[in-house]
């Protein structure tokens, strides 16, 4: 399965690193790559996580991480996840 992410998601993304950043480089950097890690790894934990609380639909759940929640879009029929965005708990 092909892992997709939303302009939405790069632009929420993008505005939270860039918060981070200010306060520690290191940490950001270390937040994008565990980031990274768990959004390549969601193939193999699709069932670990939960059904969205923003959607209404069981092909959308949510990855919860670090007071953040990413909720993304399984698409069975063209076999890929897609990264809706990125929002503060």
């Amino acid at each position: 399965m092909k892992i997709l992410c939303t302009q939405t998601f790069e632009e929420q993304l993008k505005a939270l690193l860039s918060e981070f950043v200010d306060d520690d480089f290191a940490a950001c950097k270390n937040f994008k790559i565990y980031l990274d890690t768990i959004i390549l790894n969601i193939p193999t934990k699709v069932k670990k996580f939960k059904k969205s609380i923003y959607f209404d639909d069981e092909n959308i759940k949510d990855i919860e991480h670090q007071g953040l929640i990413i909720p993304f879009y399984i698409d069975e029929e063209n076999d890929a996840y897609l990264i809706l965005g990125i929002v503060k708990k």
